[in-house]
């Protein structure tokens, strides 16, 4: 099965100190801290597109795993970056100062992000 699919946010840790470390405003973390999100992957091989909604905002990346492609920050940044795939169902890519690791269990996504020493975790779950 892959990773394909469309996860709902379930629970999430560590969101305010994560969002302050990466330079979002206090208005838009105080908006997005209680709104679930969407994640909808579509992988075609080695070929993703992953969008992420969040009330309003809708963030869409497009990447080949291995190969360097412009990936959206969550802060709107445009970064250039090689995306690695471990196994069938692990993700994981570094963006500026940023790592971030999805893994897919079942009908689970974790998203794990670390920037510094804060760790933010993202629990999905298919829907």
């Amino acid at each position: 099965m892959g990773l394909s699919g469309k996860y709902e946010l379930q629970s999430h840790e560590n969101f305010e100190p994560f969002m302050k470390a990466i330079g979002l405003p206090d208005e838009l973390i105080q908006k997005g801290k209680d709104v679930k999100s969407i994640s909808e992957i579509v992988q075609n091989g080695k070929h993703f597109k992953v969008t992420v909604t969040t009330g309003t905002k809708v963030l869409h990346n497009e990447f080949t795993i291995g190969e360097e492609a412009e990936i959206e920050t969550l802060t709107g940044e445009k970064v250039k970056t090689v995306v690695q795939l471990e196994g069938d169902n692990k993700l994981i890519v570094q963006l500026k100062g940023i790592t971030s690791i999805s893994e897919q269990s079942g009908d689970i996504l974790t998203n794990i992000m670390t920037v510094g020493n804060i760790t933010y975790k993202r629990i999905s779950k298919r829907v």
